[in-house]
């Protein structure tokens, strides 16, 4: 009797500590999940403005060790600056108007319907790409490209949470195997007949193990479905190559060329429109040589459309030409700048010449383009579902929105990227939070009643949302 109520005690120890394990890896698992919830968030709500290396200032500044700064204060101001920072700082919280004054008084957008678990969530994400749990720390200060996302890996990449999760996973498989041991040895205290110790595969075979399995495989299957749909068409960090190297960097950037002088339909309809290559011949005429790819890129504008730049003429009937006499023009153009002091083509020019060739045939054609004449098949990069209706104009040049805000800084951007995730959450937040200009914009003068409450003090401002800019039918049609 008492080898039995030993066993019973053994027993129930066991079954405690598998408890206990199963706890544990419940709770890692949701705080894994909390910080992958974080991720989505941050992308979504803070991503266009904070960098997401953590470490390196962007529009705003880096959020690694956020909460140690604000550490001096109780932690629902870090949560309250996060939600609304104007209101902080018009109550003249110290930390508040410090960060304010120190990023030259430029207000943050409130998040409002953040809920203070989704700020949790958010912070665990910050803490972890910050102090290293996540191969994002790393990432170079221009943000995360197309493929990040499949470096960081499960649950984000960091080997000792896969190395936790195997301990736990060969604790449990050696408790289970204690168990069924002694339940046999049990069995035998008692004098029943038994053949011996299930074999260890008998716990995978149990219906309990597969039941367990079942409902995983339905949580996990439905969890990935549903992550899925949301995430559908979303493609922030989207980076393609493009068939001409085209430097934003260089254009936007070092040269300060305006957005809408190339995209200049962001003023004046719904799309911004592809620059067509007209317009690059508008500098290009002039400027034949690149700082940096020579004639090879610049090349491939010419082929494009047509223009013999030997001759600085456009080339007549072009689109009737053969392969070889276009190749003969612009190998010729290339030869003309790769030859030496005694009017002789060297190595380097003659490699050049059937490099840059084998570039421009490359970029202008495909199995839709056979021919190297006609327009350059950019790779689109913005791209909204059929159902949703977004007009630039209405944006541009109505609400007068920076092209920044949506795209982010262009002109420090070799080869652009979708900058914003474009969902429809963020869509809804900025028209929450964005305030409307109506002083001298003729497009808002029939909103009498916002003015007249404006001059009366009784309004101190006006957003999208108050305009009408979470009807439905604004956006889906």
């Amino acid at each position: 009797m008492l080898q039995k109520e030993k066993m019973m005690i053994y027993k129930s120890l066991l079954a405690r500590l598998s408890w206990v394990v199963f706890l544990s890896c419940s709770t890692y698992l949701a705080i894994a999940q909390s910080a992958a919830a974080g991720k989505d968030l941050f992308r979504n709500q803070c991503g266009s403005c904070h960098n997401k290396n953590m470490v390196q200032d962007m529009t705003g500044p880096a959020l690694g060790g956020v909460q140690e700064r604000w550490a001096e204060y109780p932690e629902e101001d870090l949560y309250n600056w996060i939600k609304n920072s104007t209101a902080l700082i018009e109550a003249g919280h110290p930390r508040a108007v410090e960060v304010y004054n120190q990023y030259n008084k430029l207000v943050m957008m409130a998040f409002p319907n953040l809920a203070d678990e989704d700020i949790t969530s958010m912070l665990m994400y910050i803490d972890e790409v910050y102090t290293g749990g996540g191969t994002t720390a790393a990432a170079p200060a221009t943000g995360v490209t197309a493929g990040d996302d499949a470096e960081e890996g499960w649950l984000g990449g960091s080997l000792i949470y896969l190395l936790i999760l195997g301990f736990l996973a060969l604790l449990a498989f050696v408790l289970a195997r204690v168990i069924i041991r002694l339940q046999y040895l049990s069995a035998v205290s008692a004098g029943q007949e038994v053949e011996g110790p299930a074999p260890w595969w008998s716990m995978f075979t149990s219906k309990t193990a597969i039941g367990l399995f079942v409902f995983a495989l339905v949580v996990i299957g439905g969890y990935t479905t549903v992550n899925n749909a949301i995430g559908l068409n979303r493609m922030q960090d989207y980076q393609p190559e493009q068939p001409i190297k085209f430097s934003h960097a260089t254009h936007a950037g070092l040269h300060q060329i305006d957005c809408q002088y190339c995209h200049d339909g962001a003023r004046r309809s719904k799309h911004s429109v592809i620059p067509a290559t007209n317009t690059c011949m508008n500098c290009h005429k002039a400027i034949k040589v690149g700082s940096t790819y020579g004639t090879a890129e610049l090349s491939k504008i010419y082929a494009s459309i047509g223009y013999d730049p030997n001759s600085d003429q456009y080339i007549e009937n072009y689109e009737d030409l053969s392969q070889d006499e276009i190749k003969q023009i612009f190998t010729t153009w290339v030869a003309n700048q790769y030859v030496m002091d005694n009017g002789k083509l060297d190595r380097r020019g003659e490699r050049r010449m059937e490099e840059e060739w084998q570039g421009i045939v490359n970029s202008l054609t495909s199995e839709t383009k056979p021919n190297v004449q006609g327009p350059i098949e950019w790779v689109r990069i913005h791209n909204l579902p059929d159902h949703v209706y977004f007009n630039h104009s209405q944006h541009v040049t109505v609400g007068q929105v920076a092209c920044e805000q949506c795209h982010g800084d262009v002109g420090e951007m070799e080869i652009v990227k979708q900058h914003s995730p474009l969902s429809m959450g963020w869509c809804i937040n900025c028209h929450r939070e964005s305030e409307v200009d109506f002083n001298d914009n003729p497009y808002y003068a029939s909103y009498a009643k916002y003015h007249e409450e404006i001059q009366a003090g009784t309004r101190s401002s006006v957003t999208v949302e108050d305009i009408g800019g979470l009807e439905c039918q604004k956006c889906h049609y």
